[in-house]
């Protein structure tokens, strides 16, 4: 007689966990210069600076307003310097924060936005999204080592 299995419990409710992202390691080439260019520059806060020894060194830096944090550092990642790409820092109002970002030296594209407006097919067009919708005006910058970043228009209220 083959044995009988149990079906699936009526009497549990099952919950999906909660899943935050806490921390993005960036490989960088040289750390210090790194961390001058988040802090000096992009205006993240140093939380830590780390090095037990010479083998390993942790820098964490936090975006204002993020719950998100960058790693930097030594033995962190075996990742190429540089290579990480679309990074989002979302921000309300990205024709101020772009201009925070030039104003402090940071190499800032130009805002473009998608297009077709309403029917996104993966074009951009150049300038704002003419109704400052959510998600859909952008310019990008990269760090010195190149690690790409993307600043995302959400929540902009025309006042």
């Amino acid at each position: 007689m083959e044995p009988t299995l149990p079906g699936p419990r009526t009497d549990v409710t099952m919950r999906t966990p909660n899943l935050s992202l806490e921390v993005i390691t960036l490989p960088v080439s040289n750390i210090d210069r790194a961390m001058r260019f988040y802090v000096d520059q992009v205006g993240f806060t140093l939380d830590v600076d780390y090095s037990p020894n010479g083998a390993f060194r942790v820098v964490q830096l936090t975006p204002p307003g993020s719950s998100c944090s960058i790693q930097i550092g030594k033995g962190l990642t075996d990742a190429p310097a540089g290579s990480l790409r679309n990074i989002y820092l979302v921000v309300t109002d990205i024709e101020i924060a772009r201009s925070r970002l030039l104003e402090n030296g940071v190499d800032v594209g130009e805002i473009l936005h998608k297009t077709p407006v309403g029917t996104w097919d993966g074009g951009f067009a150049p300038g704002l999204d003419p109704a400052r919708g959510d998600y859909a005006s952008f310019a990008n910058f990269a760090d010195p080592d190149g690690n790409g970043w993307v600043l995302q228009e959400r929540g902009y209220r025309n006042e």
